[in-house]
């Protein structure tokens, strides 16, 4: 099948003021797009209701065994098809990102970049061992063997729209799964309508992929719905929680990926450059909306104040625009809402004692990279995740009380070390409780091939990525096998 096509992938005709169910069709209500830089609208979608919800779970649900009883072969080559798609539309993609998402032109290059890898990646799974044969008695052939869930239901946030459900679809997917995704409606046109366009023009059968955008009770909806047999959530702690106790009191299988506080630990026999390199990297990236973010730069107080002020001249030296029409190192953020939460904590953190050193101000949905210092445990700052680009610098004087402050967070996603004794760093590792952990390196990473998740408030210990996809999207089935019934002795 070929998979070239003479429009744009995102042709406005074909889902302006739509969503999907397997075809384009309107909804039951529908909402504006707006560009979180300019304040425009870009675009209008359809918006789903629980009703809508029901109704595509369960034609997902009729469509699901079909697709999972084609050759492995035949999925294999829907996900082959698609990544060659986005490669084609990576930069039309790309674009949509930068506008929707408020990302910088290279966050938005990596993202994309980033979901035509776990394509590829996914592609693969379908001929992969879907098990194992398992000691038994003679005669009797017994077996383990992965089959697939169902219907897997995709809640996705707005920082990373296109990876964070791509990364969930795809391998469910290509296990066979139907998937029901319920993208943020900030962005659900580069996170969710880019993918469905991607699998209805690489042959994906109509009513295994659904993309819903919708509110809060949309997604209540998703987790309640009894043809849905698995969550995959990614998003805030608090939401994260509702999601788990829903999909818990319906007995289904749930996947969290939620916030975190992560530490960035600098040694005092770090590279000073690099340790600020690195810092900036963790903590002003999109606009520090990341999971994975530097929440904490906890630094050895021999070279503490060498490191704020290099830091500072770093943090100064960013610039801040509309990432759509100019080079910028920060766009804006996602909404009003969430520049007010930034902005709440930095005031209590003052009023707490913590001193900005540089930034702290913003402009429209603008704001500026920033620097707070003074930060004890006590502090609003060290404690809460603040999903904005602030660096909290904290100052330690031994390894066991960079380990204790590292530690002292329900959070447990990312952690990372920069050091020139990698020994003392996987030392102090091994008592760091994180799901991730980078030496001589920072806090967000994500390679597409391997296990990604937190523990604590940062998910309920799941993973997804790489070989813990098999894992997260297929169910164990004991088969066993033998020439003829027994005859029991009752």
């Amino acid at each position: 099948m070929s998979v070239t096509t003479s429009t744009r992938l995102l042709d406005n005709d074909v889902w302006q003021g739509r969503l999907f169910t397997g075809e384009w069709r309107e909804g039951t209500s529908a909402a504006d797009v707006l560009e979180p830089a300019t304040g425009e609208r870009l675009a209008r979608i359809g918006m789903a209701d629980a009703a809508l919800i029901a109704a595509s779970s369960k034609a997902a649900f009729e469509a699901q065994q079909a697709w999972a009883a084609l050759p492995y072969d035949a999925r294999a080559a829907v996900l082959r098809r698609a990544a060659r798609l986005a490669e084609d539309a990576a930069d039309e993609i790309a674009g949509w990102i930068v506008r929707e998402s408020g990302s910088t032109r290279g966050k938005a290059g990596f993202e994309t970049h980033a979901a035509i890898k776990a394509l590829h990646e996914a592609s693969a799974l379908p001929s992969r061992s879907a098990g194992e044969v398992l000691p038994s008695v003679p005669g009797r052939l017994s077996l383990a063997r992965r089959r697939p869930l169902g219907v897997v239901g995709v809640i996705s946030p707005f920082n990373f729209p296109l990876y964070l459900a791509i990364r969930a679809v795809a391998p469910a997917l290509a296990l066979g799964n139907a998937v029901v995704l319920k993208p943020d409606p900030r962005t659900s046109i580069c996170g969710g309508f880019s993918i469905a366009r991607l699998f209805e023009l690489a042959g994906l059968p109509a009513g295994v992929l659904h993309v819903l955008p919708g509110d809060g009770a949309a997604g209540a909806a998703l987790t309640s719905d009894p043809h849905i047999a698995m969550i995959q959530f990614t998003g805030s702690t608090g939401a994260g929680r509702k999601v788990g106790e829903a999909a818990g009191r319906h007995l289904k299988k749930v996947s969290l990926e939620l916030g975190g506080k992560n530490s960035l630990i600098v040694l005092d026999d770090a590279d000073l450059e690099l340790a600020v390199a690195n810092t900036a990297w963790g903590a002003y990236l999109h606009q520090g909306q990341i999971c994975m973010a530097t929440g904490r730069v906890l630094v050895q107080r021999k070279i503490y104040d060498q490191f704020v002020q290099k830091l500072v001249a770093k943090a100064s030296s960013l610039t801040v625009g509309n990432p759509a029409t100019g080079d910028v190192a920060l766009g804006p953020i996602i909404n009003a809402s969430q520049r007010d939460h930034i902005a709440r904590v930095l005031a209590d953190a003052q009023q707490a004692g913590a001193r900005v050193e540089t930034g702290g101000g913003y402009r429209d949905l603008f704001f500026e990279p920033t620097v707070l210092s003074g930060v004890t445990q006590s502090n609003p700052a060290f404690n809460e995740e603040i999903f904005g680009p602030v660096a909290v610098v904290v100052p330690f004087d031994t390894d066991e009380e960079a380990i204790a402050l590292a530690n002292d967070t329900e959070y447990g996603l990312s952690m990372a070390v920069v050091t020139a004794d990698v020994g003392r760093a996987l030392r102090m590792g091994e008592r760091l409780r994180t799901g991730l952990l980078h030496i001589n390196d920072q806090t967000v990473n994500d390679e597409v091939i391997n296990p990604f998740g937190g523990v604590g408030a940062s998910g309920n210990g799941t993973s997804i990525g790489g070989p813990a996809n098999w894992e997260e999207f297929t169910q164990w089935q004991w088969l066993t096998v033998k020439g003829e019934a027994p005859l029991y002795p009752i």
